[in-house]
């Protein structure tokens, strides 16, 4: 439908304003809400990321984008439950215990939560208590940790030596992700997956989970 495509269109081009009056407008035109979530604000989402990945855009463009995603999204949540629309899957993401840089995180969080996640944002300073609270009382199904710093990588391993301590470990998935992070280190580890960046994040976490 056009104006599925125009919302998607704003999405991409950032345009907040727009994205709002659109999804009004579609939802004025009796278009399911399933249908502007998947098709206009995911499927906006989605050539965002792709584009960021090409190095077609840079941070800048995928936060004004995001900023009108999350304006659409904000119209959309009240009406979810009474539409029967779900989160694909709970994701709790944080940055580990004694990191306190939080940019790729909120990437990464914005960019799943474009693509149909639910996110339950833990912040920075997260300790292994706290991810495993996440996913005993939260039902996350995949939990994202983040560290800029060598010093605090090590927190990683912590954090999943205390979900195997608690019984959790085999109940979550397990993505990690940073500077100085690389794939033989979540070998390492024991992690379930490596996210080199926030693009390639939503990927890794559907590939885990068997979403097509």
């Amino acid at each position: 439908m056009q104006v599925l495509q125009e919302v998607a269109n704003a999405i991409i081009s950032g345009k907040m304003a727009e994205t709002e009056k659109l999804v009004h407008q579609a939802l004025e035109s009796k278009i399911h809400v399933k249908d502007i979530l998947n098709q206009g604000l995911i499927a906006g989402m989605d050539v965002v990321g792709k584009k960021f990945k090409n190095n077609e855009f840079y941070v800048p463009e995928v936060l004004i984008a995001a900023r009108a995603m999350k304006a659409g999204m904000k119209i959309l949540k009240p009406l979810f439950a009474a539409s029967g629309v779900e989160p694909i899957a709970k994701l709790a993401l944080g940055t580990v215990k004694g990191d306190l840089h939080d940019i790729g995180k909120n990437l990464v969080s914005m960019m799943l939560e474009g693509a149909g996640f639910e996110i339950i944002d833990l912040g920075v300073d997260v300790t292994p208590e706290k991810f495993c609270a996440a996913v005993t009382e939260n039902k996350a199904k995949v939990i994202g940790l983040s560290a800029l710093l060598t010093t605090t990588m090590l927190n990683m391993k912590t954090t999943i030596e205390h979900l195997k301590n608690n019984g959790v470990r085999e109940s979550v998935k397990v993505v990690i992700g940073g500077a100085p992070v690389t794939q033989s280190y979540a070998d390492e580890i024991g992690a379930d997956g490596y996210a080199a960046d926030a693009a390639s994040a939503v990927a890794i976490v559907k590939n885990l989970l068997s979403i097509n």
